[in-house]
């Protein structure tokens, strides 16, 4: 058989395939991705509400960077369990409930009165979430091959950036426009109205997701049979991991942790701070600081998803890494020299922006290159709940230096050798496992 007629027969079934995966894209990413728009802009609007509440109740810089951060304490404790019973129950169910949990607790953030209040709600707020973003990453494993992957978790974490950019000028003019309404302040208003959406969205879940390939009715048999023939294919070359305390005793686990410790140190120093960075330049108004907090997100959203179809075409991880973290240390590094600039600093903080939630779509290509078995699910949740620690000490780093040194300067050259360390751990995989 000649080369043309085999390129001929081939080249229906990838065109086949692909129009398959289209269809499972459209049909479940942006569902998802609505989904995290929400979580992470319940998880982050405290930023937004620190430039009112922290004078309204007395908080200093490291008694709000504490609570921030404490978040991950009540996530780190219940993300494993959490991963563990999507994987049992059905993601369904479990995200539906995970959605249906967070929304009650940050609502309740309007009733903070104290110091005690806040670090209380924020542990539970943590603990509620637990499991939503490995558990989607899982869930994606279910649907999507490895090389395929990167672009549609790059598309799920686009989440993040679109948070910032309408989330950030939506906190800041409902706390302009509703101050005062009805007795309360804007920052409690903000709580309660975007913390509606979860509840809608998490009951909607139970009537939209499918738990799987084989429970899709939108998919027909054959279209079935050509997703599960390339997830099998995929997964051939994984070391399953029959039990969950495998995940632990894995080495390159450990070494996944501090590669997404190092990232995620970058991330949340933007997310719980960009409007204090914002408003340091001399900014003033909350809506004025919402809009200009969003030109980073904009750059981040580009950025992510250029690298990500990036990583997916060439079939390369370690660089497509390297190259976004450096970006962040750079653009860190600037933003701490042109501090008093809000032109100069915001640029830098959209440099910085662009590859630090760059990092973090295309970290879980490495992750998922060698994770199989009933352990991925424990392996990823330790991986996200490890990483995600830096989600306490970053903004309580921040908090506690701002306040020693009454500049944000030193923090961010913190999270710049953050970022270089992570690079540098990102180097040390092989590129013959993870390249694929």
């Amino acid at each position: 058989m000649s080369l043309s007629a085999t390129t001929d027969e081939a080249a229906p079934d990838l065109a086949r395939e692909n129009a398959v995966f289209r269809k499972v894209v459209r049909r479940i990413v942006p569902f998802l991705i609505l989904c995290y728009v929400f979580s992470y802009l319940d998880r982050v609007n405290v930023g937004f509400a620190k430039l009112q509440m922290s004078d309204d109740l007395g908080f200093s810089e490291a008694a709000y960077g504490l609570g921030a951060g404490l978040f991950f304490i009540g996530y780190f404790l219940f993300e494993v369990p959490s991963n563990l019973m999507l994987q049992r129950i059905g993601a369904r169910t479990w995200i539906a409930r995970i959605m249906i949990t967070w929304g009650v607790v940050s609502a309740s953030f309007m009733f903070v009165n104290s110091e005690t209040t806040f670090y209380v709600l924020r542990f539970l707020l943590g603990a509620a979430e637990a499991g939503f973003y490995p558990g989607v990453i899982l869930y994606c494993t279910y649907w999507f091959p490895s090389h395929r992957r990167a672009r549609v978790i790059a598309l799920f974490m686009s989440a993040i950036p679109v948070a910032g950019i309408f989330g950030n000028p939506l906190s800041g003019w409902i706390m302009d426009r509703f101050q005062g309404v009805n007795g309360w302040q804007g920052w409690q208003w903000m709580f309660l109205l975007e913390a509606i959406p979860a509840l809608i969205i998490g009951v909607a879940t139970l009537f939209y997701l499918d738990n799987g390939v084989r429970d899709a009715k939108w998919l027909s048999d054959e279209e079935k049979g050509i997703v599960e023939r390339a997830i099998a294919e995929d997964t051939a070359h994984q070391t399953v991991h029959g039990k969950v305390w495998d995940a632990f005793r894995e080495p390159k686990v450990w070494l996944m942790c501090l590669i997404y410790f190092c990232f995620v140190m970058g991330q949340y120093a933007l997310t719980f701070w960009m409007p204090t960075f914002v408003q340091s330049t001399g900014i003033e108004g909350g809506l004025t600081i919402g809009v200009l907090s969003a030109v980073p997100f904009l750059a981040a959203l580009v950025a992510m998803n250029v690298f990500g179809r990036s990583a997916d075409k060439l079939r390369e991880r370690r660089w497509h890494l390297v190259i976004p973290s450096l970006m962040g240390a750079v653009g860190f590094s600037l933003a701490a020299s042109w501090s008093g600039s809000t032109a100069l600093s915001l640029a830098a903080l959209s440099f910085a922006a662009a590859g630090v939630l760059t990092c973090a779509p295309l970290f879980w290509s490495l992750p998922t290159a060698f994770l199989g078995g009933t352990a991925a699910a424990a392996g990823l949740a330790v991986i996200n709940s490890v990483g995600n620690l830096a989600g306490f000490v970053s903004p309580y780093m921040i908090g506690a230096l701002k306040d020693a040194t009454g500049s944000t300067e030193l923090p961010m050259y913190v999270l710049a050798l953050s970022l270089v360390v992570g690079a540098g751990a990102v180097l040390t995989t092989k590129k013959q496992i993870v390249n694929r």
